[in-house]
């Protein structure tokens, strides 16, 4: 199926430039979680928006050359869903007309700053989500030169595949027009596929079980009820000046939301971040951690096993690579660049292992989490990706490097001494059980896990 063209959605076009302690960079900014720039995760981005840092790829011998390169990656910077726009709404029409003070902050959204989030925005990628892709293009043709290069795009050897939302197409397009700018050249259509990158709809158990069940998701209710955060909302109350019954916890997630927004979009410290401080802050990012760990992360079994099915496609794509070189032939596909969403990425790298604590996220244990691995803020930002690094290092000696949003991880649990470079078969052995069973149809069953009474 074609892509639509870029010019299907609309932009606005703002001054992205900032710099570090400039003070158009909010102080909480560390802390918005998915809604987070990719600058954050990467500060030295903020300088020089592609500068990279070859150094961090450590093949074990100079006779290691890259094979093949799967890439895994978020949309870019987009609008708030419908669904954040109206509590948003709602919050601004509480200060319009409820708030009192004379702070300058309060005074600036109640005289100088409009609602300009509209409905029909609905989670589009707006034009710093543009520039996420294309930079992200730019970059690793940088990290990966034998990969991703112009002889490889002109000779048929990249794929391209998206999820069907528009922020997905069109960050797929502005990928590709990344490359484009770089060697001129036509790049060729991407295929939609939803079952591959939007797994989470099409997998029946979860969908059941987790996704339209609010029980899955108690003990984020139970947080949102709780002392911390109830200590926010009554904080927010007490700027604005309004009673503590008015500022609901929706209300203090539009807040968070729009301080975010605002940043990821524009790049403006905007009046409404000056509503939390640090301590704030961190309750609110626990609130957003909770909500996905419980959602799409370790809470639940079959939120990382709705993967298996992108699971299998990556170790199938590795597999065909290692197969065409050990045979002497051209690896047909030496680049696979697959966008998708936060709930794309975040179950996959959870069947992985990735980030995960000894302790459950639960809703009491917020105080001895502070130092929690699972944190969405540095894993899901926009246009966070995971790629996966195929090695021919000489003698069949395969190696594979993960990493995630540019920097090098090691996959949990595996102990070869060239950690970040594993050999491929180590990997393979370590994700046996995964590799053989892991059955999407199976496990996506609703009656194949009976839940205990």
């Amino acid at each position: 199926m074609s892509l639509p063209q870029l010019s299907s959605v609309c932009f606005s076009s703002f001054a992205l430039v900032s710099y570090p302690d400039n003070p158009e960079i909010p102080a909480i900014a560390k802390y918005f979680s998915t809604k987070g720039r990719y600058e954050e995760v990467n500060p030295y981005l903020i300088e020089d928006i592609l500068a990279v840092n070859r150094s961090i790829l450590q093949p074990p011998s100079a006779q290691c050359r890259q094979i093949h390169l799967t890439a895994i990656i978020r949309h870019g910077t987009r609008y708030p869903t419908v669904k954040n726009v109206k509590k948003m709404q709602k919050l601004y029409g509480l200060v319009k007309s409820s708030a009192s003070g004379q702070e300058s902050w309060l005074r600036e959204i109640q005289t100088q700053w409009t609602m300009w989030y509209t409905e029909d925005m609905d989670g589009r990628l707006v034009q710093k989500g543009v520039n996420d892709h294309r930079h992200l293009a730019v970059r690793l043709s940088k990290l990966f030169p034998s990969l991703i290069s112009e002889e490889k795009l002109r000779g048929g050897l990249f794929k391209f595949i998206t999820s069907s939302k528009h922020r997905c197409v069109n960050s797929t397009l502005s990928f590709k027009a990344g490359l484009t700018e770089l060697w001129a050249i036509k790049v060729g259509l991407g295929i939609l596929n939803d079952a591959l990158m939007r797994f989470f709809e099409k997998c029946t158990r979860f969908v059941q079980e987790v996704d339209n069940n609010p029980s899955a998701t108690t003990e984020v209710d139970l947080f949102k009820e709780g002392p911390e955060m109830r200590r926010v909302q009554e904080k927010i109350a007490d700027r604005l000046r309004v009673p503590y019954n008015n500022v609901t916890d929706d209300m203090a997630e539009a807040a968070f939301y729009m301080c975010a927004y605002e940043f990821a979009i524009k790049t403006v410290n905007s009046p409404w971040c000056r509503l939390f401080d640090e301590v704030d802050a961190q309750v609110m990012e626990y609130a957003n951690d909770l909500k996905q760990y419980w959602k799409r992360g370790y809470g639940h079994d079959i939120n990382s096993k709705s993967s298996c099915i992108l699971f299998h496609d990556v170790f199938s794509r590795l597999d065909k690579a290692a197969s065409e070189n050990k045979s002497g032939q051209q690896v047909t596909e030496a680049v696979t660049v697959q966008v998708g969403h936060a709930e794309t990425l975040l179950p996959l790298l959870t069947l992985l292992g990735f980030f995960n604590d000894s302790q459950a996220l639960t809703s009491t244990n917020y105080a001895t989490q502070s130092q929690r691995s699972f944190r969405t803020s540095h894993m899901l930002p926009y246009a966070a990706n995971l790629l996966m690094v195929l090695y021919d290092c000489g003698g069949d000696e395969l190696r594979l490097q993960p990493l995630l949003n540019e920097k090098p991880v090691t996959f949990p649990g595996l102990t070869d001494q060239q950690v970040s470079m594993p050999l491929y078969d180590d990997v393979k052995e370590h994700y046996r059980e995964l590799l053989q069973g892991c059955d999407f149809e199976n496990e996506c069953q609703l009656f194949k896990h009976p839940i205990e009474v």
